[in-house]
């Protein structure tokens, strides 16, 4: 083919076409490469490293349950955490306030979402973590410390600490996905409930809100992402240590602390393979938040979900 005879659309073609397949292929072997250096030698591994919550390289014993529990747990619980603040502060600022206050408001988010996650976890260790140890977690003992969730010396560090910094990591980002949400949102839905004699706030809640819940449930899994795969700022508050314990006082390990923690002496084969595992854990928890927001999404558009109706089919 001569390349000169080329158009200029056939060669714009042509490249993304490239980049398309180079993207594709990246992503086949990524996964290609992790799932043959986590091959289990048998079912009994692989049931064993998943219901298994002892983690002993000397003695080449590898279970991630408390791993997989602690990614879990953080992971939910400052979504929970940070999405309802998240969708008010975008609220606030797409809807409420002065154009000048809002101006500067989406600076400090835009700001904040700059931030480095190594930055924000020493913030946590300097600062969260003491008001947690002196303040926060002796008073969920003595008001909760019966049920067993609050149990365990006050260390400050733990999956209670891990948890509130990953919710102020998630703040920014989903407020300022959110807010350019709510800024698509035609101003004919507003002013529609408006001229059927809604209040102000039913036509935030059902013009904004309502038409922009497909996007605010990838946001919600976007966010689910980030806060599973963060490594330095939860490696910092959380304590690092191998052990299972269903308080969220205790000190404890993500998946993604762990290879952070012990991947540079990872010297013995059997432990490679097992940090393997931990990566391909990640890898299918990635592809499942994914295909979750795929299907939530279909079933609103199925089932007529509504924010009106309060979640109920239509």
């Amino acid at each position: 083919m001569n390349w000169l005879r080329v158009t200029r659309d056939q060669r714009f073609f042509y490249f993304i076409s490239v980049c398309g397949v180079a993207f594709f292929c990246v992503v086949c072997l990524m996964g290609y490469r992790i799932i043959s250096a986590s091959h289990f030698h048998s079912s009994s591994d692989f049931i064993h490293f998943f219901t298994s919550s002892n983690w002993d390289p000397v003695k080449k014993n590898f279970g991630a349950l408390s791993f997989l529990y602690a990614t879990l747990t953080t992971s939910l619980f400052s979504l929970l955490l940070a999405f309802p603040v998240a969708l008010g502060a975008s609220l606030f600022i797409t809807e409420i306030a002065p154009r000048k206050l809002a101006s500067a408001l989406s600076l400090c988010v835009e700001l904040l979402s700059t931030v480095p996650s190594v930055i924000i976890g020493l913030w946590g260790l300097s600062v969260v973590v003491p008001v947690l140890r002196l303040t926060v977690q002796p008073f969920l003992q003595d008001v909760f410390g019966q049920s067993g969730f609050f149990a365990g010396p006050p260390y400050g560090v733990g999956l209670l600490a891990a948890t509130l910094i990953l919710a102020v990591m998630l703040l920014p980002t989903l407020t300022a996905l959110m807010r350019e949400l709510f800024k698509a949102v035609p101003r004919a839905s507003v002013e529609a409930v408006l001229a059927l004699g809604g209040t102000r706030s039913e036509a935030i809640w059902i013009g904004v809100v309502g038409a922009s819940k497909r996007g605010l449930i990838t946001a919600a899994f976007l966010g689910l992402a980030r806060a599973i795969g963060e490594t330095m700022a939860v490696t910092l508050v959380i304590g690092n240590r191998n052990d299972f314990d269903l308080s969220v006082m205790a000190l404890s390990q993500t998946l993604s602390s762990l290879m952070a923690s012990e991947i540079a002496e990872s010297v013995d084969t059997a432990h490679v393979e097992a940090l393997s595992r931990v990566a391909l854990v990640l890898f299918l928890l990635s592809l499942t938040m994914r295909e979750l927001s795929k299907r939530l999404i279909k079933l609103t558009q199925v089932q007529g979900f509504s924010f009106k109706s309060g979640g109920h089919a239509k």
